[in-house]
């Protein structure tokens, strides 16, 4: 008999607390999906990585009363009642200071509480026209720099709430950046000796090192660390954020990078359009900062990637030592201020593609 993995952990967790769930949404007046695609694929290596992370599911369901489509989160671990509850207060502390009311919207809360010791969270379904990806360049642009001008337009120091928002949201700052990109590089080194280039991740450290103060410049600024198209439907040029847990007060660049980072392999076109729209507007520190920001989230991400490599196999293990070899690619051309070639690019994506499971494929569309 095999040992049991982190796969066979979080799907026995799943069917057990999805059967208990069942009736009790029931009752509360909602019908689960027969498909939960977000609790397939990929999921439970999320879960097994982030260890800091509470167990919680994402469930798609129906009012019962009139049809209406909602989104279910909902937790009896108590570190993910916890991420439920910190995500509910992040959302009221933004209308407390009217971030970007006029840009990003909420969707509508249609219940909270606690029943049979789940706490449960549910929302309204934002239905969207077209995902992120599937339309006009030139209206991702907008959308993502009306988005990211938004998030600078709250700086902790304007509002006086500095002790309200860093409680709330955590705050990074210049060390923070560096210790834990120190952290990064000897994590990688130490889990998988020889896979990343030690003098790669060396100059990253030092770059970031060598301009701190350029980083510490444009900190104190609300930042969404995962803005990406699957935390944002779009719905009559309305931007609903449906993750409200990973925004912080940090560099005003940090959520520019993550975005900048995925479009090199989702739609370079537009990573190249952001770029540009910063050389040809911003000043020459700011582009700095962007590729600073850009370095760190890129480390950030070898080190997950490597990080999962002893916690699955086959397939999965292949893809994730692709993974860390294209974004480790990336870093180095980053560093030298170089295009990805799109060759490399449309290699890797071939090989993800083939290397994906069914379950993950299905998982992406819905997070697309």
């Amino acid at each position: 008999m095999r040992p049991s993995t982190a796969q066979d952990e979080w799907e026995k967790y799943r069917e057990t607390e999805i059967q208990k769930l069942g009736p009790l949404l029931l009752a509360l007046g909602y019908t689960l999906d027969p498909e939960q695609p977000h609790t397939k694929g990929e999921r439970y290596l999320m879960q097994a990585v982030t260890t800091e992370s509470g167990q919680k599911l994402v469930l798609l369901g129906t009012r019962t009363k009139d049809n209406l489509r909602a989104v279910i989160k909902v937790s009896s671990d108590k570190k993910g009642m916890q991420e439920l509850q910190h995500e509910r207060v992040c959302r009221e502390v933004l209308k407390d200071i009217r971030f970007a009311y006029n840009i990003f919207h909420t969707p509508d809360e249609l219940f909270f509480g606690k029943k049979n010791g789940y706490l449960i969270s549910i929302q309204v379904f934002i239905p969207q026209e077209r995902p992120f990806l599937e339309r006009p360049l030139t209206e991702q642009f907008s959308l993502a720099l009306a988005a990211f001008k938004a998030q600078e337009g709250a700086h902790a120091t304007t509002y006086g709430h500095e002790r309200i928002v860093g409680k709330t949201f955590g705050t990074m700052r210049i060390e923070d950046y560096i210790r834990q990109f120190e952290q990064f590089k000897i994590n990688i080194s130490r889990s998988k000796p020889g896979l990343v280039s030690e003098e790669l991740l060396t100059h990253a450290e030092r770059f970031l090192k060598e301009n701190r103060l350029i980083i510490e410049q444009y900190s104190g600024f609300l930042t969404h660390t995962d803005f990406v198209p699957h935390n944002i439907r779009i719905q009559d040029s309305t931007i609903y954020l449906l993750d409200y847990s990973s925004l912080r007060f940090g560099n005003k660049y940090e959520g520019w990078a993550r975005f900048l980072n995925f479009m090199v392999l989702h739609n370079p076109p537009l990573a190249e359009a952001l770029n540009e729209y910063i050389r040809l507007n911003r000043t020459p520190e700011e582009v700095l900062a962007l590729k600073l920001m850009r370095v760190y989230r890129l480390g950030e991400i070898i080190w997950y990637y490597t990080n999962t490599l002893d916690k699955c196999t086959g397939d999965l293990c292949a893809l994730n030592t692709e993974r860390v070899q294209f974004w480790t690619t990336t870093l180095e051309h980053v560093l030298a201020d170089k295009p990805m070639p799109s060759e490399i690019i449309e290699q890797y994506q071939n090989k993800r593609d083939n290397l994906r499971s069914e379950d993950e494929k299905k998982r992406q569309q819905g997070l697309h």
